[in-house]
């Protein structure tokens, strides 16, 4: 099976500058609607919370989009939300049975690539404690296919991509499956812009940016764009500068950016102070711990 990541190792620049940029909440505002019509009403039906649901979906928006591990992979997002939803009063009071994780956590502890690829293999290859996880993932898909249309990008989004275009080579890296990033980003016509769309079948958002940018730009000519806390991780890991999409914010964060953000960045001043102030207020924007605990 030849390794999907490959292209990144064999990216080559072709400008000065790079830039990667996250999809899901940060381009387009499709995380509210893919979590909430998509991924929670799949969590409730194949991990049967139906008695539990307003609990089940309060937990799975918590932790795909108000808290630190907003934008996770769907994976590790599934470990965190059903460990979560498990230790409430509510949910042991109903004696409600919320499935262990220990076959899905032990898969991602020798899995980098967490996608759907290596998962139906594995579960080919005779791991059964992975099929439930399986065919919740793939009714997710289904549900995005058939229910996220029209959802465009920000404001401001496509001529920020011209701006980076001038001097950049732009990136998608994302945790998303690359079957729905290539739909959405040419559904906009914005793919023309990018040079390589990265989903979760490449590996994590850090590996993505470590195989296509380092040591190929100097660090200080290397920016990612993201909306959650796995972004600024895969920026911060790599040595290279982070802009935040704030939530909630969006708007007025791709308006600063194509203000004044990219400016700075070619122009040597984005990192230090004004990096800085920018991360302070991201980090503010999303807490760690749910308002139950």
């Amino acid at each position: 099976m030849s390794d999907p990541a490959q292209v990144l190792r064999d990216f080559k620049p072709a400008r000065e500058f790079f830039v990667g940029i996250d999809s899901d909440g940060c381009v387009f505002d499709s995380m509210e609607i893919k979590h909430k019509e998509c991924f929670t009403p799949m969590f409730i039906k194949h991990f049967h919370l139906q008695a539990v649901s307003k609990y089940a979906r309060e937990v799975w928006d918590f932790v795909n989009l108000y808290s630190k591990t907003r934008g996770a992979n769907r994976f590790p997002a599934l470990v965190r939300a059903l460990n979560l939803l498990r230790e409430r009063p509510e949910v042991k009071a109903r004696g409600v049975h919320v499935p262990d994780t220990k076959a899905l956590e032990e898969w991602m502890a020798r899995e980098t690539k967490l996608g759907n690829a290596t998962l139906a293999a594995e579960v080919k290859g005779g791991n059964t404690g992975l099929t439930q996880i399986k065919a919740w993932s793939d009714a997710v898909n289904k549900q995005i296919e058939d229910i996220v249309h029209g959802v465009p990008p920000f404001p401001l989004f496509k001529e920020s991509l011209d701006k980076i275009n001038t001097r950049a080579d732009a990136m998608v890296i994302s945790q998303t499956p690359a079957d729905a990033l290539a739909r959405e980003w040419a559904e906009h016509g914005i793919d023309k812009g990018i040079r390589v769309i990265a989903g979760q079948e490449m590996g994590t958002k850090t590996e993505h940016l470590k195989f296509a940018a380092i040591g190929k730009y100097p660090a200080v000519k290397i920016l990612m764009i993201g909306d959650a806390p796995g972004d600024f991780k895969a920026a911060q890991s790599n040595g290279a500068l982070f802009y935040p999409i704030v939530p909630g914010n969006e708007e007025t964060s791709w308006q600063r950016f194509q203000a004044e953000a990219l400016e700075r960045f070619f122009a040597g001043t984005y990192a230090g102070a004004y990096e800085a102030a920018l991360v302070k207020e991201f980090d503010a924007s999303l807490p760690e711990y749910p308002s139950w605990k």
